[in-house]
């Protein structure tokens, strides 16, 4: 019997465990160390982390925060791993835990993180997938029932320090390019929700502010979402930094090619069953650059399918050139509404494209102006026909539709500047002029401070929730203070130790205030910040 090598509690939060991380970098601690040829299990979260309950609404995948995903148990170092080197992960067998053999799909909201199709379905949707060995139903649509490929959707070695950089670099410079885009072009790197494993101290800093997300996939391997990885499978990534730092997560019990719904599979937690070996040097002898996937002879016998094309002319009729991303969306916008025909909403035909072993193909790509992308659908997964005849479609799916949540605009209060509240280690402030930098609170908002330039990296603390946040990359602004202004900065400083919630405004002793009064405990009350929001700033 295989060594369960890391043990997931799902009772407790990802914050609880320490072999468990959601950012890339190099500098992650390893938690275990095994030798080439070893076999072991891995256990893991859903990739939420446990934010998606199983019942019949759509309220936590429509609040889910994404900056808190994709939990990656690991990494694990393989001995004798040097960069350059192959490392050679054979996935043996794959499961569900015993007491959750259930698992979800997600549609989310286009304000926070949207989908493939999200102009078309940009509300929070969710359906339930009970599991029957290797069959899988839902509740939420009715007249399917398919055989699960269960796979990991995220799997990969950690990065260099260089390649890291270089993700940063290239992924900023796309965000830079549509800034105010909904949904955003990119994830940077956000320190406040980063878990860095058993990281400490500096390190842990390090990783949390220079940190990838680990939602994308990227060079060295990561959120691939290959439907086809599953037992008997065989992975080749190209290797990074000393030991490799194997790490993997994003169980799926079933998927669409392209995962299209974004949460998009069946998501479970699981384990997962794999052997590492090392090819020495096989980066630079095989000329890899990505990882290279060997998939398993199993797979869901599926034989007739419905395939659907689609050609790179969008809803619009606004042709493209050459453009994929819009051929394959046609290709599922005409499955769906063929499938609506049966009685099936758009939205659970969606989602049923999404979680079925349905295939996607780049079928031409060569003819100009038009890609030509298809979609198939094994047609044996229906309980009813769905071929196309002379009498023409049949009614068979008469349901709710699936849980759907509408967006809930959450407020955010809008700092305006304010005085550091933080002792600035023993000195008073009388310098006549202080740069003003910036900071966000993502529950609350921006707002600024006066800081000497030594203090510029500090966090600061959020003046209507108390929690530190990093600084904004952005250039100062000199403030000129007053003598008034010198005066209740100093002031401030010598009361940075009393508590940073008064009673009520200072000027209430007067019957003429029109003021009303704190309540108790209440935090400030916050004034909305003049001019448009630092729109680069990520909402999950």
């Amino acid at each position: 019997m295989a060594e369960t090598l890391i043990k997931i509690d799902l009772s407790k939060s990802p914050k609880e465990h320490d072999i468990i991380h959601n950012r890339w970098h190099p500098d992650v601690p390893m938690v275990a160390t095994v030798k080439p040829g070893d076999d072991f299990i891995i256990e893991c979260m859903d990739w939420t982390g446990g934010q998606i309950e199983n019942n019949d609404s759509a309220d936590d995948v429509r609040d889910v925060d994404l900056s808190k995903v994709h939990y990656l148990s690991g990494p694990v170092a393989v001995e004798g791993a040097e960069p350059g080197d192959l490392m050679v992960v054979d996935i043996l067998d794959i499961g569900a835990f015993a007491d959750q053999m259930w698992g979800f799909n997600g549609v989310f909201a286009k304000e926070n993180g949207g989908g493939f199709l999200t102009e078309h379905f940009p509300e929070a949707r969710k359906t339930i997938w009970d599991f029957n060995g290797i069959y899988t139903k839902s509740r939420h649509i009715p007249g399917v029932e398919f055989i699960g490929l269960m796979h990991p959707g995220l799997i990969g070695c950690l990065p260099s320090q260089e390649l890291l950089d270089e993700w940063n670099k290239r992924e900023q410079a796309l965000i830079d390019t549509d800034p105010d885009r909904v949904p955003g072009l990119a994830n940077p790197p956000y320190a406040p929700t980063a878990h860095v494993g058993r990281a400490t101290g500096d390190v842990a800093a390090k990783i949390a502010n220079e940190g990838a997300r680990t939602v994308p996939p990227r060079e060295h391997g990561g959120n691939c979402d290959i439907k086809d990885l599953t037992k008997g499978s065989r992975v080749f990534f190209p290797v990074y930094v000393k030991g490799g730092g194997l790490s993997m997560g994003d169980l799926h019990f079933s998927q669409g090619d392209g995962e299209i719904t974004f949460c998009g599979a069946i998501e479970m937690a699981g384990w997962i069953h794999i052997r590492v070996n090392l090819i020495k040097d096989g980066v630079k002898k095989y000329g890899v650059k990505n990882p290279i996937f060997q998939p398993s002879d199993m797979a869901p016998s599926y034989k007739k399918h419905l395939i659907f094309e689609g050609i790179s002319v969008d809803e619009n009729g606004k042709q493209h050139y050459l453009d994929a991303h819009v051929a394959y969306r046609q290709a599922c916008l005409n499955a769906i509404e063929y499938l609506k025909k049966f009685g099936f909403s758009g939205a659970q035909a969606y989602s049923l494209l999404g979680t079925a072993p349905v295939q996607g193909h780049i079928s031409g790509i060569v003819d100009v102006p038009n890609v030509c992308a298809t979609l198939w659908i094994p047609t044996e997964i229906f309980d009813f026909d769905i071929m196309p005849n002379a009498d023409g479609p049949v009614i068979s799916v008469n349901s709710p539709e699936v849980p759907t949540s509408k967006w809930k605009k959450k407020p955010r209060r809008v700092a305006a500047a304010f005085l550091v509240r933080r002792p600035l280690f023993g000195r008073t402030l009388r310098e006549h002029s202080m740069p003003l930098y910036d900071f966000d609170c993502p529950q609350c908002g921006a707002f600024e401070a006066l800081l000497p330039s030594a203090e510029r990296n500090l966090p600061r603390d959020c003046p209507a929730c108390g929690q530190a946040m990093q600084r904004l990359i952005s250039a100062p602004r000199l403030q000129v203070l007053s003598s008034h202004q010198r005066t209740a900065h100093e002031t401030n400083e010598r009361s940075a130790h009393q508590p940073r919630v008064s009673q009520g405004h200072s000027c209430c002793s007067g019957k003429t205030c029109t003021h009303k009064p704190r309540e108790e405990g209440q935090p400030p009350v916050l004034k909305q910040q003049s001019g448009p929001r630092r729109p680069w700033m990520i909402s999950h």
